[in-house]
Parts: structure tokens; C-alpha cells; sequence
């Protein structure tokens, strides 16, 4: 890679996109090259701070990105409506911490709300809004559907209309790898049709692109969708397999371990997620000059619209991912082996390659290191 034009790339596609994001891109490693441009000049010129929305602040993601965002300077308005899905304690401990920061503002609103959320845009007109609320979880679809239809259909509905009529700059907002559904070529990439989910969770996140490309149509309403793949670490979420298998494992009993074992999954740890989405925030996206509909891209369009996967790209043996966690916990795991779950796929795999052209980053944290920083957080937040 030639040093002075990747320089020159990183600031025209993570720094003049949006003047003022308040922070340059921070120096990352970019297949064994390191930007060293002088980031003080940008600095000066680039410090005023955003009014940022975040949904489902109180959530998982939703957290460290607002965490983040913070610590950059930013004025950040975290929602959530505090769902009992899983335990609502982990959820106020985690904006307990938000909380410490002056300029995080908390609403307790639900998305299905929409004289709320209009109120909210209305009062607060943000500048940048990033939709990571929604009722997750492929198995649970199954068991609740209405509230996969209120939070991830109404709801996104709501945030789209706010956004609309309060000149919102930019959207970014949270798909999923299942949308992928019954999709068998790997790595799935954003270029890939994905007409076939297999879950009614997999089937609300396709819905979501969907009405946010008419939204960036009709509206010139700038929108990004991101395509998040298994995403773990501190301050996960209860109902995820790391955060199962932990506890199982030190409460002495065993785990169900679905297709006897025989899945991989695209593994991708929580501060690679974060840095994938601010570097995504700062570029807007505009209309793709040779989208055509006679070969229409998933991935891009004559509006205003982008999508993107943000994934390790190095999928791992559901086996290898509890040996690691075995090795950490310093305790073997006693498993049930399961069959596969409907609405579950055996694989999945992350193509980056528009990631890396478009803002220059690739996740890179290794299972090891992830689970290690996992394992440590669970330990001394259950003082285990």
C-alpha cells in the first residue's frame, strides 16, 4: 500500500466527509501500514463536538458506541424503554456509567412510540443518528413475533419519519448477519441478494434496509446500514452463547451446544464493532454514479444509501470458541449436543472488503484476546 495515497484517503473519506465529527480517525493498522499524518492540525480545525441520537443506549452495542462517542467530545442523547428480555439491572449499570458524563442526556422512550420519538427529534434535533435499539435474538422470534413487529418495524418507521423532518444528516443503523438466511456462498457479501431469511428477526433487519433506501429515495435522506456478525464482550448481552456458556461453565453445569457442535461463526469483538461504526458516521454516503437498474447492487444505489458487513472475516469452529473459553475459565465445559434450532444457520462468514475501501478498517481482535477481556469483565462484574 503506498503511504501517501492511503493518508490522503483516510482524510477524505473519515475526515471532509463531516467537518466536525470531532475526532480524527484514530491510527490504525491497515494490513501492517500505520497512518503517522499529523492529526494535531486536524485537530484544531475539527474540534466541535456533534449532537449525536443513539438508540438503545441502555443495550450492548448501544452502550459502548455512546461510551465512545463521549469520550471523543461529543453531546450524545441516549433512548432505550428498559425491556425486561433479559435482566434490566445490566441495562441501568451500564448507563449508570453513561450517566457520569455531562453531556449524555437519557430518555426512557419506546421506539414503537411515535408521538414520543417526535417530541424527542423535535426537542433535541440531532445531527447524526444511529438506530442500534431493536428486539433481538433469532430464537425468541419464534416465541414473541409482535415484538419484533414493534420495536424493528414501527419503531424503525418512527426513527425514519424523525429523521425526515428534522434535517438529520446522516442515519446509521444496525442489520444483522441474518439476513443472510438460507444464503450458502461464503464469504456473504453485501453485493449478495439476501431475499431468503429463515427467521422473522433475520426477515424485520432486511425490512429495515428496505425502507431505509425508499426513505433515502424519496427523501434524500443519507442512510448506511451495517451488517453486525456475532458481536461479544464486556457488557454483553445474557442471551448470547459466550455470555451463556460462561455462566453455565462456572455454575457447574452443562451447555447446549446446538448442531452437536458443527457450526462456525464470525466471532467479532465489541471495540472492533465501535470502530467500524464512528468510522462509518463520518462517511456520508451519496448516490453510487454507476449504479444502474439494469444490474441493480444491494450494496449501494442512485440515492443516498450504503450497507455494510462489519465482521472478523475469520470465522472459528463453535468447538474451538468453548476451548478457548475453557482455557480462560480454567474449567472444562460438561456439553448436551443439540440439534440445530430453527431458524439458526450453521455458518457465517463476513466480507469486508467494502469496509476496507471505504473507511480503511478491518476487525482484527482474536478469539484469545476477546474472550480473555470477557471472561476478566464477568468475573469482577458477578464477583465470580
Amino acid at each position: 500500500m503506498n503511504r501517501k495515497t492511503d493518508c490522503s484517503f483516510f482524510h477524505q473519506h473519515a475526515v471532509a466527509v463531516v467537518k466536525g465529527l470531532g475526532r480524527p480517525i484514530r491510527a490504525v493498522t491497515v494490513r501492517n501500514w500505520r497512518c503517522s499524518c499529523d492529526n494535531k492540525a486536524y485537530r484544531k480545525r475539527n474540534n466541535r463536538a456533534m449532537r449525536i441520537l443513539v438508540t438503545g443506549a441502555a443495550g450492548f452495542i448501544g452502550f459502548h458506541l455512546a461510551k465512545r462517542l463521549l469520550g471523543d467530545g461529543h453531546e450524545v442523547i441516549g433512548i432505550d424503554n428498559l425491556n425486561d428480555y433479559y435482566d434490566v439491572q445490566l441495562k441501568q449499570d451500564r448507563l449508570t456509567i453513561l450517566k457520569r458524563n455531562l453531556s449524555f442526556r437519557f430518555s426512557l422512550t419506546d421506539l414503537a412510540d411515535r408521538r414520543g420519538i417526535a417530541e424527542l427529534f423535535n426537542k433535541e434535533k440531532p445531527e447524526i443518528v444511529v438506530n442500534l435499539a431493536a428486539q433481538a435474538g433469532v430464537r425468541y422470534s419464534l416465541e414473541n413475533p409482535h415484538a419484533y413487529v414493534d420495536s424493528n418495524l414501527t419503531g424503525f418507521t418512527n426513527i425514519l419519519e424523525g429523521c425526515r423532518h428534522n434535517a438529520v444528516k446522516h442515519l446509521v443503523y444496525a442489520s444483522s448477519s441474518s439476513v443472510y438466511g438460507a444464503n450458502t456462498a461464503m464469504p456473504f457479501s453485501v453485493h449478495h441478494n439476501v431475499d431468503h431469511p429463515i427467521s422473522l428477526y433475520a426477515a424485520t433487519k432486511k425490512a429495515n434496509e428496505l425502507m431505509a433506501h425508499t426513505y433515502a429515495a424519496l427523501y434524500k435522506l443519507p442512510c448506511t446500514g451495517l451488517r453486525f456478525f456475532t458481536v461479544y464482550g464486556p457488557w454483553g448481552r445474557p442471551d448470547m452463547a459466550l455470555f451463556l456458556f460462561t455462566k453455565a461453565i462456572l455454575e457447574g453445569r452443562p451447555i447446549d451446544v446446538y448442531n452437536e457442535g458443527r457450526m462456525r461463526r464470525d466471532f467479532t469483538y465489541i471495540d472492533d464493532i465501535i470502530e467500524g461504526v464512528v468510522r462509518v458516521m463520518a462517511r456520508i454516503p451519496t448516490a453510487s454514479p454507476g449504479w444502474t437498474g439494469n444490474r441493480p447492487d444491494p450494496a449501494s444505489s442512485f440515492a443516498p444509501y450504503r450497507l455494510f458487513n462489519i465482521g472478523n472475516n475469520q470465522p472459528v469452529e463453535l468447538m474451538d470458541f468453548i476451548a478457548v473459553l475453557e482455557d480462560h475459565l480454567g474449567r472444562k465445559a460438561q456439553m448436551r449436543l443439540l440439534p440445530m434450532q430453527p431458524g439458526d444457520v450453521p455458518e457465517t462468514y463476513a466480507d469486508v472488503d467494502d469496509l476496507m475501501a471505504e473507511v480503511g478498517f478491518k476487525p482484527g481482535t482474536s478469539i484469545r484476546e476477546g474472550i480473555g477481556r470477557f471472561v476478566a469483565w464477568y468475573r469482577e462484574y458477578y464477583k465470580k
